[in-house]
């Protein structure tokens, strides 16, 4: 299973939000470059990136800092956040970024999320953030009522291969991952599942991974020292 570092950009800082609330933001780097510099020096294998100005703006805000994130580390970098072109989703690929993710658009507009699926499904994550089991859209400020894992089996259905699963009640808190969520998941469909919210404690990865999921992204934890990187890449090689 991958630890997967995030980096969450937004004013052109890193920072962390509060179960997706931007009133409720903690910075914790000035310079996001340098904190994914920081985590590939420390063994990441994979860095997962979001504009977070560009996922509520519903375009890409902070593309040049994802860019030189991706750019100035060895290992692969994933990003998401405003990804609502064929265009911006070619850019980022242009720009270096292994996997790219969709989220809103993947909801709103079908007709591009198969022509991303056609045109470049290994490269594509469609992030399924949740709250109450129900799709949250735009940065996470408005509900929908999309049951998430039906939603996940239509995903499956195009063509999907990826998804970043997040139960924003349990982002950037202290807690534990949405265990049942992901046990679902992983076991009513064939899809390929990065876990996000709620990892607080290297425990959390061991069960992770025994819900099958293929990585677990990793915020806050990381950076007030709750989890150290290398403990837990060792724990889940």
């Amino acid at each position: 299973m991958d630890v997967i570092p995030a980096v969450d950009i937004r004013g052109g800082r890193c920072v962390r939000l509060t179960q997706g609330d931007y009133a409720r933001e903690t910075v914790f780097e000035d310079d996001p470059v340098a904190a994914g510099r920081r985590w590939a020096e420390l063994g990441a294998r994979r860095i997962h990136v979001v504009d977070l100005d560009g996922a509520k703006d519903g375009h890409p805000v902070n593309d040049a800092l994802v860019r030189a994130i991706a750019s100035g580390v060895q290992c692969p970098v994933q990003t998401g956040g405003g990804i609502r072109t064929l265009e911006a989703f070619r850019g980022m690929v242009a720009g270096g970024l292994d996997r790219i993710a969709m989220g809103t658009a993947a909801v709103k507009d079908r007709a591009l999320l198969r022509a991303v699926v056609d045109e470049a499904a290994e490269r594509l994550i469609v992030s399924v953030d949740a709250r109450d089991g129900r799709v949250s859209l735009e940065g996470w400020t408005e509900a929908t009522d999309l049951d998430a894992i039906e939603f996940i089996r239509e995903l499956s259905e195009l063509g999907v291969q990826r998804i970043v699963f997040t139960d924003i009640s349990r982002d950037g808190v202290a807690g534990s991952p949405n265990f049942e969520a992901y046990s679902r998941i992983t076991s009513e469909t064939a899809m390929h599942v990065i876990a996000a919210g709620g990892v607080s404690r290297v425990e959390d990865l061991r069960a992770l991974n025994d819900c099958g999921v293929e990585g677990a992204i990793i915020g806050r934890a990381l950076y007030t020292g709750d989890i150290d990187l290398r403990e837990a890449l060792e724990v889940t090689a």
